[in-house]
Order: structure tokens, then sequence, then C-alpha cells
């Protein structure tokens, strides 16, 4: 992709300045920084179009699809002019007061992905100095190759640093700051003098309220002309903000009064800022320990933009950088990096789950050290920010909650710890650890190369897959030095007899530096001393129950409907003949997904003038960047299918009695398991039945209205489990619902009212029988499946006599004798 983006700008970089000289000045008001990237034009144009075939899905689909999946965000419009794409400015959010918890859509996600390149320089010693900025940015520079710059060769992707404040440069100017009892914040604001006026009045009003002092405001010296045109168009106004904790208020609690105060800032300039400002309002640190340095830039022109970087009275002990690379997306100034906690190389595949997860639970989220005040702190996410923005959002709650930040990485970003033989031989208490926060919080998958800072400690985490590289070194006087290539110090030959360490990090793996303490520790004893804080087994013992602890795992043998009425009730399920024989007679027959040959001329669903089902209007999506394949045959380390049954419960206060889930091997369950599942007092199962009365205009909606609303009810109740069944009576006039539609339907919509988290969703259907509609029920929030249509055509198939023969003449392998042995 790199390749190919370059090769774009270099043949055609005269022309398209040419042109964009000429077009650009037409533009009415059109901000340049929109402006899409030329050379990611040809791989943008095929995900961001409106294609014919998506007009014709939204015209063609039910309009109940639409309850199902809630669309958030406009349409991106494109103007091409000569060879050049422009894009329409993409609306933000409307400001209105949080009502409801929002649903995270595809659509607004995919706006902002990124993949970059990453690092930090440390004094194990935390002593502070000019160096570590210098060789910070020198580091920074020789990353440029891992960012992207707009059509004009100069607006960056972004690119910053986070450090220490730098109390020695900043108390020449304002000696009252005391480094225990005073914060720093980092702000861009519009460039507007009225909007930055109000944006300087919201900041302090919030701080009178809060009973802290403001110090003063400092414009931060920048030099504009080294900014990219497109980055110029939209640059921000930079103002550092200097105030006074509450009277004894210093260290964790300081921190947190500060970040309580940046949260209400975000609240109130919702209602104050207009809309499409809104976002150019913008906290980028808020701490007495840490700030952030970051813009639309270059790597090589951040130290040139930012003058106190360059001044000798710049000191810290540490510094974070970071290069950034935004795949299909606009790149914005507050979406440089680092952020607050984190600096992110790669891309969080897993997003569109993260973010709703977190919409269900954020208002259910308690803690004493908050004494009260946790409405302050939502929404914790928004679906219109980077997939890096909102992980490191999640971080930083957690960290402001009590945990250090490598606790945090390891329950957000876990390792593999199924099958993995070094960890049960070097810290096997860990697994304990894992499997117990995996009933509460999901995995944010990558891949991923995470660096954090709270201040205190210094780390990088690499995700369980592996796919960003991570390299480490310490120098005889104490230095650690981590980045995503080696020769970013440009000294890798003269300096090579000075390292006395050095490393990579593995899948899952993760190092840090204390400052504190001044000591650096590698994976297996940071991961060994955090699990070892509570007692995870013990827990576990109480708060996991096995599917075979619920009942018996029997097998049906004998079919228990005639054959006319399973003729009848597949016609009604849309399974043909060429279903039955072709994918589920195989299925029984081999114990394995058939395969076919790649052609497949059957018109795609929405084209296609023949009924559907609604399975089939829908494909799996992909990974925007070029990773690798992963399912569970070939991955075994990094995958698993188990599910848990049950509420998750409060992610900020873990104990024994958190939850009480059980766990699945798998979501595929047989008939008698899901009896068990239904009936199980502990989970408090309730079942509704999947009908609407066909034929009566507005029914189907009214019907999928009417059953999230008992399905809510019953959530409230206390119900852990929602069992959702079409087996009903076969009757003209009275089909069931789409298992599909009611799946997604009444996920979201316990999303909405946060209520997600507390239940789990089991389906009961005749309309599952590939594992392509396995795949979509889960995607849309089923954690169990009972497809018991297609175990009926399995037995009926394995009872029939042409399959008896071919059985005994040793055609056909007798799978139900190799399960029983």
């Amino acid at each position: 992709m790199e390749a190919g983006r370059t090769l774009g700008r270099v043949g055609l970089q005269q022309e398209l300045q040419q042109r964009r000289a000429a077009v650009l000045p037409a533009l009415p008001n059109k901000p340049a920084g929109t402006t899409r990237r030329s050379r990611a034009q040809a791989h943008n144009k095929d995900v961001n179009q409106v294609t014919p075939a998506r007009v014709a899905f939204k015209s063609a689909a039910p309009q109940a699809v639409q309850l199902a999946v809630a669309k958030q965000s406009g349409v991106v419009a494109h103007a091409v002019v000569g060879d050049v794409e422009l894009s329409a400015d993409q609306p933000l959010p409307a400001a209105a007061p949080r009502t409801a918890n929002v649903v995270a859509d595809m659509e607004t996600i995919l706006q902002e992905r990124d993949a970059c390149g990453v690092g930090f320089i440390a004094s194990l010693k935390n002593h502070k100095s000019h160096t570590v900025v210098e060789q910070a940015l020198m580091a920074l520079g020789c990353m440029e190759h891992r960012g992207a710059c707009s059509a004009d060769d100069d607006s960056g992707d972004g690119a910053g640093l986070m450090t220490q404040i730098p109390w020695k440069l900043l108390q020449k100017e304002m000696p009252q700051l005391n480094e225990a009892t005073s914060g720093v914040g980092m702000l861009f604001m519009p460039n507007d003098d009225k909007l930055e006026a109000e944006c300087k009045k919201i900041y302090e009003e919030v701080l009178a309220k809060e009973g802290m002092k403001l110090l003063g405001w400092r414009a931060v010296p920048v030099k504009p002309e080294v900014v990219g045109r497109f980055a110029k168009a939209t640059q921000p106004r930079i103002w550092q903000i200097m105030v006074e904790g509450k009277q004894g208020l210093v260290g964790d609690a300081l921190e947190r009064q500060l970040y309580i105060v940046r949260k209400l800032v975000d609240q109130a300039k919702l209602g104050r800022i207009p809309a499409d400002k809104a976002f150019d309002f913008y906290t980028c640190s808020l701490s007495s320990r840490t700030i952030v340095y970051k813009g639309m830039l270059r790597s090589v022109v951040v130290g040139q933009f930012f003058k106190d970087l360059v001044n000798t009275s710049y000191e810290t002990a540490f510094a974070i950088y970071h290069r950034r690379f935004s795949t299909n997306t606009t790149p914005k100034w507050p979406l440089a990096q680092p952020m607050r906690i984190l600096g992110h190389n790669g891309e969080i595949n897993t997003l569109q789950g993260n973010l709703n997860w977190v919409a269900s639970r954020e208002h259910e989220l308690k803690h004493p050290i908050w004494e009260g005040r946790e409405e302050a702190l939502v929404p914790l996410c928004n679906a219109a920010n980077s997939d890096s923005a909102n992980l490191d959002n999640v971080a930083e709650v957690l960290v402001h909650t009590g945990s250090d930040p490598a606790e945090a990485l390891m329950l957000l970003v876990p390792e593999a710890y199924r099958n993995h033989p070094d960890l049960m031989k070097t810290y096997p208490e860990v697994k304990d650890f894992y499997e117990f926060y995996e009933g509460l919080q999901e995995g944010w998958d990558g891949p991923a190369l995470l660096v954090f800072s709270d201040g205190k400690t210094v780390g990088a985490r690499l995700d369980r897959n592996g796919l960003r590289p991570a390299r480490f070194w310490r120098t005889k006087d104490d230095m650690i030095y981590v980045a995503s290539e080696v020769g970013v110090l440009g000294d890798v030959i003269t300096n090579a007899g000075n390292v006395v360490a050095k490393g990579r990090l593995g899948p899952g793996q993760m190092v840090v530096a204390d400052l504190t303490n001044a000591k650096f520790y590698e994976n297996s004893a940071i991961s060994g001393e955090v699990a070892k804080r509570k007692p995870y087994k013990e827990w576990l013992t109480t708060s996991l129950r096995k599917l075979k602890d619920l009942g018996e795992s029997t097998y049906l043998t004998e079919p228990t409907l005639d054959a006319a009425t399973l003729l009848k009730l597949q016609a009604a399920s849309g399974m043909g003949a060429e279903d039955t024989q072709m994918v589920v007679e195989a299925m029984a027959q081999g114990g394995i997904e058939p395969t076919y040959c790649m052609g497949d001329d059957i018109p795609l669903a929405v084209l296609s003038d023949k009924p559907h089902p609604l399975y089939n209007y829908f494909k799996q999506r992909f990974a925007q960047v070029t990773n690798p394949p992963i399912d569970p045959l070939r991955e075994g380390l990094v995958m698993s299918i188990e599910m848990r049954l049950g509420g998750r419960g409060n992610l900020l206060t873990p104990g024994a009695s958190t939850y009480r889930q059980v766990l699945l091997k798998s979501p595929i369950l047989l008939e008698s398991e899901l009896a068990s599942i239904a009936n199980d007092k502990t989970l408090g199962s309730k079942t509704f039945k999947l009908v609407f009365d066909g034929g009566k205009e507005g029914s189907l909606e009214a019907s999928l209205k009417a059953l999230c609303l008992e399905v809510e009810a019953a959530a409230r109740a206390g119900s852990q489990c929602i069992v959702l069944s079409d087996r009903v009576e076969m009757e003209a006039g009275r089909p069931p619902l789409p298992c599909l539609l009611a799946t997604g339907a009444v996920h979201h919509h316990l999303i909405a009212t946060g209520l997600r988290s507390n239940t789990s969703i089991v389906v009961d259907t005749a309309s599952c029988y590939t594992t392509h509609h396995a795949a979509m029920l889960i995607g849309y929030g089923a954690h169990a499946i009972c497809p018991y249509l297609g175990y009926e055509t399995a037995r009926q198939w394995r009872q029939s006599p042409r399959t008896v023969s071919l059985i005994k003449a040793g055609k056909v392998p007798d799978i139900s004798e190799i399960g029983r042995a």
C-alpha cells in the first residue's frame, strides 16, 4: 500500500499541484485539510463512494433492517475535477445532550483508522534533560516513512511527542507554578476570536465550579510557516492553561480532578460551540505530570513548529514519539498522536463491538474513588474519533480509577493465554487473571503496538496477534529505547558497545520502565506481579460455571418430525434442495465445512428478482490493511470460539461476586444444552417467540418494537439470558420474524438502553444452517445458537435407507460412531 501511494504522488506531483491550485480557490469556504489525498484515491474510492450496489441495497432491503442497524453518519459526497477527487466536509455530530447510549455503526468507524510508527525514550533513573527531547525528535524524524502526507507533500497525517511537563521552561514565564499542586493543559481552539474567547470562558467556568484556580493562559510559540498548505487551512490556535488544584490535592487525586475537569469541558462545549467547530476545541492533555505536543505535521517539522521543543530549558526524563499513517481517512489535528495515555501503531479490527460494549456499560461503571461523579465521565467513547483515541479513552478511565497502565493494557489487550506452553511454565498465575477479566472486558484486538505512560511508568505492549514490530534496548547509562524498528537514532554501529540488553516484543508481550523506582521489567515479571495482586483463581471458582454443570449434553439420534412436516419447515425457512444436499448433509457426512469451486454466478441478493433470506444481503467485512487471514484452525494460539452467558458486571470493581456466568466451549448448542440454559434459575432465562402478523402493513416493525420492549423489561427484571426462538406453530398469516433481524434489533435496543452488558442473547432458530448464517447471528449480537432445523435435517439424512447403505458399504464415514468413540 505504501509503495502504491508514493508512486501516485511522485508521478503526478506537479500536475496535481497545478490542478488543485486552480480548483481549490473556486470552492467556497472549502477547508483544504479535508481534501482526500490523491495518492490514496485508488484505495479509498471503493471504500467511501456510494456505489450502485449500496444505493440498491438501501432501496431494496426491508425497511425493518434499519431498526437493527442504526445509522449515525451522513453519506460522504465526492466532487471529481479532472483526475483529482475531492471529498465534501463530513458533518460532525449535532451538539445535543446525551439521552441514550449511541450505537456505533461501521460507516462512522471506518472514517478513522490509522497505522503508524511509534516508540519511546526514557531515563530509568528519572533524570531530566533536554537530550531526551533531542533524541526523540531525531527518532521521530527517522519515522517519516511510517507516516503519510497529503497531496501537497507537506501536510502530514500527524506527528507528536508526549513528555513530562517542562516545569523549568514554564516556570520562567509563570513562577507561581508548583510541580506538586499545579496542572498544565495543552489545548486546540477554533481559529476565530469569538469562539476562542468562548472556549476559554468554558474552561474558566468549569475550573471555578470545581474549586480550582486559573493561574493563567500561555500562547504556545509556534512557527506556522513550516506547516503544509492543507494542514494550515485547519490549523487551530494552540494554548496552554495553567491551573492550581484544590487545597491538599496532589498526585493521583489531582490527576483525577483534572480528568473530571476535561470531561466536563467536553460536555459543556457541545451546547455552546457550533457543531461544525466543536471538534476544533480539543484538549490534547490536562495533567500534573505529562503534556502532549502534536499536530497535523510531518515528523521533521514537529521540532521546527513547536519552538518549545528546541528550547534547552525543555527537560524531561522520557518522551513518547509517534508518526501517524491515517488509513483511508482524512487527517485532523486532534487525531494526531500520542493521545493522553497511549501511542498506537496499527488498527483495532474489533472496534465496532468494543464501542458498543462500552456504550452499553458506561452508565453502570461505579467506583468509590469517584465519589458518585461517574456520570461526569460519560460518554467514554465516540465513534467519530479514531480507534486509537477510543482505546485511549477506556485506558484512561481505568488508570484514573486506580489501575496502573500495565494492568489496564493487560485486560484491554490480553495475551493469548490458552495453549501457551511458555506462559504455563514461567507465569501460569496470569491465566486466571485473563480468564477472570474475559467475563468483564472484551479484548481490543489489533494488530496493535501500544506505547503508554501515566507519567510514572513508561511501557510498550504488543497485541496477541503480534503483527507489528517492536524492539527495545537498554544502554549502560540506564536509558531505555523502544521503537517500531532499529536505527531510529542513526547510531546503530557507534552505539552498539553501549547496549547492555536488547530484545523484541513477541505476541502479547510487554515491557515497562518504572521511573519512580528505577526498575525495568520484561513481560514475565510484569504479568506475574499483576496476576498476584488479587485472588483471581478463587474468584473464578464462584464466578464461572461450565455448561456441563447445568445438565448433561445429550444427542438426539432419532428424528422428531415426519418427512412432510420437515419439508414444510425447510421451505418456510428458505432451505432449498441444494442447501439440504450440498451444505447440511455435506457437513453431517464429513464433519467439516463444505467447500465449492471459486466460480459463483448467482446474482447478489440485492440485485436479484428472487426472494432471499436476510442473511444473503450481507458479506464478510475484511480488514482495511493487508493483515494475513486468521481463523481458529490455523491460528489456534490466538483464536477461540468460546462464549459466555450471563451479565458482565462492573469493570471498575472486580471481585468474587462481580458476575455469575456460564462458559460455552462453542456458540453452537445442542437441543439438550439449550433446554438446560433456558431452565437455569441462576441465569433467569426468558424465552421470547419470534412471530408477527403477515400481510398487515407495519406489522413487522410493530412486532420488532414490541419484542424489544419485552426483552428490555426482562433485562431490567434481572434476566441474564434472553432466548429468541422461531420454533412456533406453522400457520398461514403468522410467519416467524426473521431471526437475524430480531437479533440485531434486540442487541442494539439493549445497547441504547444501557442494558446489553446485563444479559446474553441465545437464538433458537430454523433459519441457521450454514457457517455464514451462524457468523451473521453472532456478529449481530447472539452469544449462542441452536440450529434445530439443521440438526433435524441431518438426523433424517442419517436415518435414510440410502445413507445407511452407504455407511455399511464404507463409502460414507459413520460420524455418529466417531462421536461416541
